[in-house]
């Protein structure tokens, strides 16, 4: 999956828990976890959310890349 994110390392800087943020965003511990490991893609207005929180941009947090396949691509 192309997607990548920093949330682990902001969520160390704010000092709170995966637990602890999962209830400022309104998420369950499990989510927060599957989005550090890369298991899942929040949706947008959870990554906007998460941003929020961590107090910088969603851009800071999460990076997209293409995986490199130029199939289709003229």
């Amino acid at each position: 999956m192309p997607l990548y994110n920093r949330l682990k390392e902001h969520r160390a800087r704010l000092g709170v828990n995966q637990q602890e943020l999962g209830r400022m965003a309104g998420v369950s511990r499990q989510t927060i976890s599957q989005i550090e490991r890369g298991d899942y893609s929040p949706s947008v207005t959870l990554a906007l959310k998460l941003a929020a929180i961590c107090q910088v941009r969603v851009e800071d947090i999460f990076t997209y890349q293409e995986d490199g396949n130029d199939e289709g691509k003229k």
